[in-house]
Parts: structure tokens; sequence; C-alpha cells
């Protein structure tokens, strides 16, 4: 049975039910500026979206909860990406209901202060040198930025914040920076696991529109708390606040002021306000730039489907009536080809697809996922493993991103497909938040063997005999790495059958040269032989003599 749970967290206030029958189932740091090496989805320009219509409104009117779980609900969004911090923010004034453009309400929302100098004119002057650019990160926000401002005015905080996007990933949340910051807010992958974004084989929460969207929210309120300055807590947010403390005290150390425009900073944190501060004045006043900001309706783009059965993306795609690449960019947080209930209990969708979804759902016979969870019980090559779940080698490599020449090591998740695994079970909890893939290099055991030194040998000597390491070799025998051997001396080396026969044919070699040179010593030179031959003949009055011819 389906068990399913939509949900719609809007200004709309909308609150319903939908009952469909069953289906058959079977570290702190800034974040650091982006570097767009992740393409954006490439149909980045989403469809227009039209504001709920009064038919869609008494479609959706409420509706008294069935008895059993076999049910999808729209609910209001408080508990969904929701902050976990407490904050005194008032909730939208009831006049932003009655706002159609969005751009209206974020301007109404600005309440940082100013910052007006050279560098904002010059990156101001940028963007509005760009338009196409400009036009493709605006299509790209409209799916985001109403999600964004709701969760910004909730806590009470300026809606410049909800532009920060623009300046770190150009709302491509699939961006990804040199120093590995990915998703939208561009976190890092340690203050990512600090605001408690899983990184993990099936999910990247980083990437995931709500989740980053409250941990990035989080992390700013907390560096404002220990700046009690926007701009302060914005270069921190790009910087690292260690930095930006450092700074500080420098400064004050000095005798010098300590407010953003004062502080030594790196070139990319003294460019990072200025540029929001550019896109803020463009927003504000989009014809003194001679630009065009094309209009975002104010109210959601998406709706939040809550799922309890592991479901692949083709089949969930399919069902909402939706281009894949509309998917991904709601859901970029997913890794693999299977979303998986436990882990990434909700999927983004469009409102009217999410509606589709829902009922197709329902009428759906076949099974929601061909693909599940398998953990390798010990370590093992990717030829035993491809056996154990009845796939072939190559198949196995390509969908884990296995390289050649590895091992499996035990304890590590793979990606495989359902009908391989014994139970048919839904993957658990823990294997969904905690799958990793752990791999070791593939070669040989090492055997324990004594060689005997030469009469100049030393550890390094050995060393290069063997193709070993040197240190490695020092340790096993319990010298120092510049140490000599004695003649005869023996010397503890582990080798592997590879080497060893490497060795030893080395070994084969240089004793054939040794005897050949032997061989060759005993035997006589041509001279010498020839002058033995010589006295030899005289000795027995025999001469050679030429016969004349007539």
């Amino acid at each position: 049975m389906k068990h399913l749970l939509l949900r719609h967290g809007s200004i709309l206030g909308l609150a319903a039910g939908l009952f469909a029958t069953g289906c058959a189932t079977g570290p702190i740091s800034g974040p650091g500026a982006v570097s767009q090496s992740a393409p954006a989805p490439s149909n980045p320009a989403p469809a227009p979206v039209a504001k709920p219509s009064e038919a869609a409104l008494n479609a959706l009117a409420p509706a008294p909860q069935p008895a059993s779980g076999d049910a999808a609900v729209i609910v209001p969004d408080a508990d969904v990406g929701s902050s976990s911090t407490p904050t005194s923010a008032e909730p939208p004034a009831p006049d932003d209901i009655a706002v159609p453009d969005l751009w209206v309400r974020i301007r109404k929302g600005f309440a940082m202060p100013n910052l007006d100098n050279d560098l904002v004119h010059d990156r101001a002057q940028w963007y509005a040198a760009r338009p196409d650019y400009l036009q493709r990160m605006t299509e790209r926000a409209s799916r985001y930025l109403f999600h964004i401002v709701e969760e910004v005015e909730s806590r009470g905080m300026p809606t410049e914040l909800a532009l920060l996007p623009f300046i770190e990933s150009a709302f491509n949340p699939q961006a990804m920076s040199v120093a590995k910051a990915s998703g939208m807010w561009q976190f890092i992958p340690s203050t990512g696991r600090h605001f408690e974004l899983r990184q993990n084989i099936f999910r990247d929460e980083r990437r995931d529109v709500l989740a980053s969207t409250r941990a990035a929210l989080d992390y700013l309120a907390k560096l404002h708390g220990m700046f009690g300055d926007w701009h302060l807590a914005l270069a921190a947010y790009n910087w690292g606040e260690g930095s930006v403390q450092r700074a500080i005290a420098r400064n004050q150390k000095d005798g010098l002021p300590t407010d953003y425009a004062s502080l030594r900073m790196p070139a990319e944190t003294r460019y990072y306000v200025p540029k929001l501060q550019a896109i803020k004045n463009i927003i504000a006043k989009p014809a003194d730039y001679n630009v065009t900001l094309a209009s975002i309706e104010n109210h959601p783009y998406f709706l939040t489907v809550a799922i309890q059965r592991d479901m692949d993306v083709d089949l969930a795609v399919r069902l909402a009536g939706l281009a894949k690449d509309e998917f991904r960019a709601l859901n970029p947080q997913m890794n693999q080809p299977v979303i998986l209930a436990a882990g990434t209990p909700q999927i983004l969708l469009p409102y009217d697809n999410a509606r589709k979804f829902i009922r197709n759902l329902a009428d759906h016979k076949g099974p929601l996922a061909s693909w599940t969870a398998w953990v390798v019980p010990k370590t093992m090559r990717p030829s035993v493993a491809a056996k154990q779940v009845g796939m072939t080698e190559k198949e196995l490599r390509e969908l884990n991103k296995i390289p050649p020449f590895m091992l499996i090591k035990g304890g590590s998740t793979l990606l495989v497909e359902r009908h391989a695994v014994k139970h048919h079970r839904d993957v658990s909890a823990e294997v969904a938040d905690n799958a990793v893939m752990a791999l070791a290099p593939d070669v040989p055991p090492a055997k324990r063997t004594v060689v005997r030194a030469g009469s100049r040998d030393s550890v390094a000597s050995i060393a290069r005999r063997y193709r070993l390491d040197a240190a490695q070799v020092a340790r096993w025998n319990h010298v120092s790495p510049s140490s000599r051997f004695k003649r005869g001396e023996q010397v503890v080396v582990y080798l592997t059958p590879k080497r060893g026969a490497a060795t030893r044919t080395a070994s084969t070699r240089t004793a054939a040269a040794k005897q050949t040179r032997a061989v060759a010593q005993k035997r006589p030179s041509a001279a010498a032989a020839k002058g033995r031959t010589a006295k030899a003949n005289k000795s027995t009055g025999k001469s050679r003599v030429k016969v004349a011819r007539n």
C-alpha cells in the first residue's frame, strides 16, 4: 500500500486531505566562494507557474483524516526544513499575501546597512553588463526564492540574505567549488557535517534545497550573534569565523576600527559583501542599471511530498509527468537512481506535478524500487561481490564507481539490483544515513622472507633491490634507515609473490652473469693462444712454409 504525505508550506495556508487507493509494492569555516564547475540543469528556465486556481483551492478543501495510514495529505510546512534556532521573528505582514511579485516583497524586507564604495559600483556594472547571465540566475532562482524568503522572514532576518545564493552559486544547487564546497549555499564538507547535513553515497544534503537553506540560515544567525554586524557575519561565512576574529584582534591591537571595510582580508572576501550589495542595488532599482527583472510570483513553486517507501528516481519522474532535469533541479541531493525513504523521506515537485504524482502513484501496480543497498559482509574483490548479487563485475564497478585493482572492504555499502538480495525490504535508516564505501588496494599478502646481506649492503641498497621503502626495511630490522649490514647478516623483508618472483628473476640473471664472467676469465685470449702455438711449433722444429704455386 502507498504511504505518502504531501506537504505545502506557503503563505496561502492550505491544509487538506487527498485520499488514494493502494498500490502494489514489491569544523567551522566559511563555506567558501564558488567555482561553478558543476553544470546547471540543461533547461534552467522553469515553466511559468500559475497561481493556484479557485478550482484547485476548492479541490484541496479540508477533508477528514482517514482512519488508516494510506493517505496523501497536504499540511502546513512549518515542520519541513524549519530552523532549529529559536528567533523572535514576526510572521509576514498580512499585506505581503496580496503582493503579486516576490521582488516587491524582498525589497520591503531589506534591512542591512548599505555599503557604498568603488567595489560595489564595479560589481554592479559588471552584472548590469551581462543581462543574459542575470536572466539565467533569475530563472534558476525562481524555483527556490519563495521558500528562502519564507524562511528568512520567519526568523526575522533581513531579506538581503535570500539573495546570497546569487553570489555563492548563481542559484545552481549542483555547483561545486575547487575547495569542495557544494550546493546552492556552498558548504564545505566539515561545515556541512557540523550543521547536520549528511553526506554519504546515497545523498549529499549540502545540495538539498530545504536542508541546506535551514543550515545556511542557522549558520548566518550564529555568526550575527557572534559579531553583532551583518557585514562581518557575511565575511565570516565566506572567510571563516576564526579568520574574522583574528583580523578584528589585529586591528584592536593597532588601535584601528574593526568594521568590515577596515579589516585586512583576502581579495575574495573583500569583494564578497560588495557583490551582495551590487545585487541588492540592481533588485532595488533595476531601471537605474537598465536591467529588466523577470517577474517571480509570490507563491510556492514546489510542494513537499513525503514518502515512506523506497522508489526509483525514474519512476518518480514518470509518475509526476516531469522532465528529469526539472526533478534533479528540485532534488539535487540524490547521488543514486533510487530514493531511500529512510534517508530521503521527502521530494520536491512543482505544484501541479505533485498532485499528478499522488494520483498516478495510487494507480501504479508494479514495484516501486528496482535498486537497493547491500552491505558487504567481508573484504572481497568486486568480481566476488558481483557474483554474490547476480551482477556482472562490469555492471557493479560502473554502478558504484569502483576503480580497477581495488578491494571492497567489509562493511561497505553498495548499490545493487533489488532482486539480487534475499529480502525485499526497504533500506533501513541506519544504512541510508551512514552508508560508506571503503576500498583497499588489491595486492597479494606479503610474506616474511630472510635474505643475507652482501659485503657492501645497507638498508637503502636492500630496499632498492627488492623495490621496498627504506623506512619499512629499517623498521622490520630495528635499525636506522642509514644503517649498513655486515656481510652474511640476516635481513628481514616482506615480499609479495610478484615482488619475490621479480627478485628471483633478477637474482637469476645476476648469477648467470657472474658465471659467464668466470668462464670468460678461464678461457685464454686469442693472442695468448697464438703465442702458445708458436712456442710449441718452435720446440718441435715445425714451421709454416708457403708453397709457391706455379
